[in-house]
Formats: structure tokens, C-alpha cells, sequence
């Protein structure tokens, strides 16, 4: 278990650095327009996946709960980010970023009466983050 828990922020990681840099569309709309907030979210979110990494392979307990404690907060950030404005929860400046960056993606959920919708690629995330908390959870009660 351990393997998979090290191994699944990476492949976050991977998969984050794969769609927000190689254009793939319809699965990602990379356009000039929005490079500037590309590299401010690569910033932010590109060292979490390192971190918890890093406390997986320490194995101690504090580093354990610490990651652990990043995966949720990715998680959270995930929920907040798409599934609460797909419920209708939404502000004007995520339907903003929405629009610019992510309306012509690729989507499986239906859109109508939705002013933001999940597309593939961050279903994808989501569910890794998923996957990561559950397995870096199981390492460190294991430990």
C-alpha cells in the first residue's frame, strides 16, 4: 500500500503538469490568454503533491498525518473548486474563470442549468485526489 500511496501524488502531479502545459484539446483549452493564471496555479498546487510524497516516504508519524492532512486539503480545495459550483454554488468570479478557460473542454455530466461543470480532465483529478487521500489514510493508521 504503501507503493500506491507514494506513487498516487506523483501521478496527481504527473497528470496536473500534463494538462495545464501539453494542449489536448478538447480534453484541455490552453490558450495564451491563460498562461499567467497556469503558472500561478502550478505554483501554488505543483509542491503539495511533493510533500505529501516526501511524508509517505519518511514514514514517521507526524509525517504521516501531515500528509495526510494535504491530501484532504487538496480533496477539499477539488470540492470547492468544481462540485460546489456544479451544485449552483458558485461566484461570479469562478464562473468568470470557467468561462474563459474551461467551457470548451470536454465534458460527460450535463451542463444544462449549470454554470460550471466538471470536465474530464478534472473528474480525473478528483479522482485521484480521492485515491490519494485513501491510500496515504490507510498508510498512516497502518503505521
Amino acid at each position: 500500500m504503501t507503493t500506491i500511496a507514494l506513487a498516487l501524488p506523483l501521478l496527481w502531479l504527473a497528470w496536473l503538469a500534463l494538462t495545464e502545459w501539453v494542449p489536448m484539446f478538447p480534453l484541455n483549452d490552453l490558450k495564451p490568454g491563460n498562461l499567467r493564471p497556469r503558472l500561478l496555479a502550478a505554483t501554488i498546487n505543483y509542491p503539495f503533491p511533493l510533500l505529501i510524497a516526501a511524508g509517505i516516504a519518511l514514514r514517521r508519524p507526524w509525517s504521516l498525518v501531515a500528509a495526510s492532512a494535504l491530501c484532504g486539503l487538496i480533496l477539499a480545495g477539488h470540492l470547492v473548486s468544481w462540485w460546489l459550483p456544479y451544485l449552483g454554488l458558485s461566484s461570479a468570479a469562478q464562473r468568470q474563470v470557467y468561462e474563459r478557460d474551461y467551457a470548451r473542454t470536454l465534458k460527460i455530466l450535463p451542463a444544462a442549468g449549470h454554470a460550471v461543470v466538471p470536465d474530464v480532465q478534472h473528474m480525473v483529478v478528483g479522482l485521484l485526489s480521492v485515491a490519494m487521500l485513501g491510500t496515504t489514510l490507510a498508510v498512516t493508521l497502518a503505521a
